[in-house]
């Protein structure tokens, strides 16, 4: 949640005001004092290669960038570990089981406004599964570096220019 969404404190329901608060402004409850703190949105990516050094790619059936390839992701879960959400989201959109094998970097920087504030990227390595696109994919396929199709993110040009 964003601090411009917040109209009323979610512990005594007073309307919150902008006040001064640990270097910026913030929403304030002036009946209990609670104080609104935005916590970033954090997702997990994977990069996975195949024996030819093919990338796993994946298109979008959703806005933003609905029909644009990425990197299987998704947001992190409040208490998930982000490596095993990594292979979650692997696994949800793609069908396939991975094995993280490596932090690869984290991308900081919101691209769209339900976008994460943080993308954490992991090499993995399929163990398993059977391919099929599903989740928020509707379809998948193995490219060759340099001959990416449309890139829905700059996070993900970024990450594949790098590591690939």
């Amino acid at each position: 949640m964003r601090k411009a969404d917040i109209h009323y404190c979610p512990r005594c329901a007073a309307r919150v005001e902008s006040r001064e608060g640990f270097g910026q402004l913030r929403p304030t409850c002036p009946a209990c004092g609670w104080i609104f703190f935005e916590d970033p949105k954090v997702a997990a990516a994977v990069l996975v290669q195949n024996e030819t050094a093919r990338v796993l790619l994946v298109r979008r059936v959703n806005e933003p960038f609905r029909g644009f390839w990425t990197l299987p992701a998704g947001f992190v879960n409040g208490g998930e570990d982000p490596a095993l959400a990594a292979a979650r989201e692997c696994l949800e959109e793609t069908g396939l089981t991975v094995e993280i094998t490596g932090l690869l970097d984290i991308y900081s920087r919101r691209e769209h406004a339900r976008g994460a504030d943080f993308v954490i990227f992991y090499r993995a390595r399929v163990t398993g599964g059977q391919a099929a696109p599903a989740d928020d994919a509707d379809a998948l396929d193995w490219f060759t570096p340099g001959q990416f199709p449309p890139l829905a993110f700059s996070a993900t040009r970024y990450i594949l220019e790098k590591f690939t």
